[in-house]
């Protein structure tokens, strides 16, 4: 069956958002996962931004699980940091908080990122969905483009020189996705190098 692409409003997405079940103590976990470069990133800032536009919004906080990864090979094994600094604490009520891994630098950076209690957490990154996270997930996103497309986004953000790791860190997603069942779990799949005309600030596309 080929896919019928929607394009579809954030601002919509986000009340959906909040009209859900709290599953992560009283906060309503979004995970936006999907292979390297296919634009989650941007699809979980303008969420983030469309909640924060509603009335009485609030913009929830963004983890982007690369900041958690302590270098390229630890692409899947950083949940447990993920879990303890951040996903515990909101699950018992109080704020999270965690330590910013520096690519430039290969280390941890001594001072802590915030993760207040609130009314929704994003999570975004390769992984973000996964089984481990689905009971408490409230909305589960997967993002998806062309692998010609991703690649070149990846080496023009950074550099030709990623290009060993990276085709490693591909191989290594393509496996996961597809032992974890990801995109056919999601809640909703999204087109990350739509076609379609839109203002992709306020609207994405979606293929299922």
């Amino acid at each position: 069956m080929i896919p019928v692409a929607v394009v579809e409003p954030y601002a919509d997405l986000a009340r959906r958002v909040l009209a859900g079940p709290a599953r992560l103590g009283r906060t309503r976990l979004v995970a936006v996962d999907g292979p390297s470069g296919a634009g989650k990133s941007r699809f979980a800032t303008h969420l983030a931004d469309a909640l924060a536009a509603l009335p009485g919004g609030v913009r929830p906080p963004v983890v982007h699980t690369d900041d958690l990864l302590d270098g390229w090979d630890d692409q899947l094994t950083f949940w447990s940091r993920l879990e303890e600094s951040v996903l515990a604490p909101l699950r018992a009520g109080r704020p999270g908080a965690y330590h910013r891994y520096s690519w430039v630098r290969r280390c941890f950076l001594p001072g802590v990122v915030p993760v207040p209690v609130g009314p929704v957490l994003v999570v975004e990154g390769v992984s973000a969905a996964r089984a481990a996270a689905r009971p408490e997930l409230s909305l589960a996103v997967f993002v998806t483009a062309p692998a010609p497309l991703r690649l070149a986004r990846a080496v023009a953000r950074d550099g030709p020189e990623i290009l060993p790791d990276l085709r490693r860190w591909h191989a290594g997603e393509s496996a996961h996705f597809a032992a974890d069942g990801t995109a056919e779990r999601a809640d909703l799949v999204v087109d990350g190098a739509p076609g379609l005309p839109h203002d992709r600030t306020r609207y994405y596309v979606r293929i299922r």
